[in-house]
């Protein structure tokens, strides 16, 4: 056992033990069951068994010591095991009504808008849409992902806007996790989204982010992995929905799990590396500024050579690609929290993580 931290996860069934750590280095969390009338109470098992007997799993620390704080974290409402969507909007606040309401004809607004969305509770707008657009509340987005939770598939983590409010997330948790040469973690999420910005409604995006340096991987599925909701509720095909995207987002991590072992295990050289890191932001494209874009080139080499988690992944395809999405992540937005998180997410940061991804791939096939 190579940590001991504790965690204060009420809640949960069980307490964290610590991460194991194998001859091979290859690493997995022990717990203790904390459930008194349960028949293996104070038993040390592993997630897969909580799991299987149905308990509640409690948050599992970072095994690498001086991580960085998740940029969700800043933005976001941390949860404690709310067993549905619904009331985890109502504890972190989230559960916010938005009407629409007619607009003036007003040639300054947005082509083709009919109405505006508005908050409720504070009077601001939301967005301008179309007419016969009708939006989905908060409180009822989710509902399709319930039953997921209740059947230990899922757990509801974190939650927090976008905006004033434009957007409403949930991070969710999935069982396990993605093991990079056995001892590089990666957790596997899924993010759930409502907008009400005219635009998008509700959808669910997978989400690998590697723990050692809270770097979201969202865009490494360039696209595969995003899914839209038919909002329809009542109906079985609506919550059916839950188990279609838990079956598609398995089926994914699993293909991202095998090409990032793949990228740990393609070495690349000096000279690769700095011909990427080039390519990735070439003075004319990524900034016009060219001393703005050899700025960065210099973060991104950096980052490789000294960033977190560097000694797990450096001189190899996954370390070049990894460089790219902590700096996107953690230097390259500024410090309003909300507008960070949705260029890292949504914006300017997935963009260029899509990028550094499809070069990665281009690396492996040399």
């Amino acid at each position: 056992m190579f940590t001991n931290t504790k965690t204060s996860d009420v809640n949960a069934d069980a307490t964290f033990l610590g991460w194991q750590k194998k001859y091979d280095e290859d690493i997995f969390p022990l717990f203790n069951i904390t459930l008194e009338n349960h028949p293996l109470y104070q038993s040390t098992v592993s997630e897969a068994t909580l799991r299987r007997l149905h308990l509640r799993v409690p948050r599992i620390p970072s095994p690498y010591p001086g991580g960085s704080e998740a940029p969700w974290h800043q933005a976001g409402f941390e949860l404690n095991h709310p067993k549905t969507a619904a009331q985890a909007l109502q504890i972190a606040g989230l559960d916010y009504t938005v009407v629409t309401k007619p607009l003036d004809v007003n040639p300054g607004l947005k082509q083709n808008a009919y109405a505006a969305t508005v908050r409720t509770d504070t009077g601001e707008i939301l967005g301008f849409v179309r007419e016969g657009y009708e939006p989905v509340q908060n409180i009822d987005a989710f509902a399709f992902f319930d039953t997921l939770v209740a059947e230990d598939e899922a757990t509801y983590e974190t939650a927090g806007i976008l905006g004033n409010g434009q957007c409403v997330w949930v991070l969710a948790k999935l069982p396990g996790f993605m093991k990079i040469r056995g001892n590089d973690i990666v957790n596997k999420y899924l993010l759930l989204t409502n907008s009400h910005d005219g635009d998008t409604q509700v959808r669910a995006r997978v989400t690998p982010i590697r723990v050692v340096c809270n770097n979201t991987l969202t865009a490494a599925l360039q696209g595969a992995g995003d899914i839209s909701i038919q909002h329809t509720p009542g109906t079985v095909r609506y919550h059916d929905q839950g188990f279609t995207i838990l079956g598609m987002s398995n089926v994914l991590n699993v293909q991202l799990e095998m090409t990032f072992n793949r990228m740990a295990a393609q070495k690349i050289t000096e000279e690769e590396l700095r011909t990427y890191v080039q390519a990735l932001v070439p003075d004319h494209e990524e900034e016009p500024n060219a001393e703005r874009a050899e700025k960065m080139r210099v973060s991104v080499l950096d980052l490789h050579d000294a960033g977190r988690g560097a000694d797990l992944a450096r001189g190899t395809v996954w370390g070049a690609f990894n460089s790219v999405a902590e700096y996107t992540d953690h230097m390259m937005a500024g410090d309003d929290s909300s507008a960070r998180l949705n260029a890292i997410w949504f914006g300017r940061g997935e963009q260029l993580k899509s990028k550094a991804f499809s070069l990665a791939c281009r690396l492996m096939k040399n």
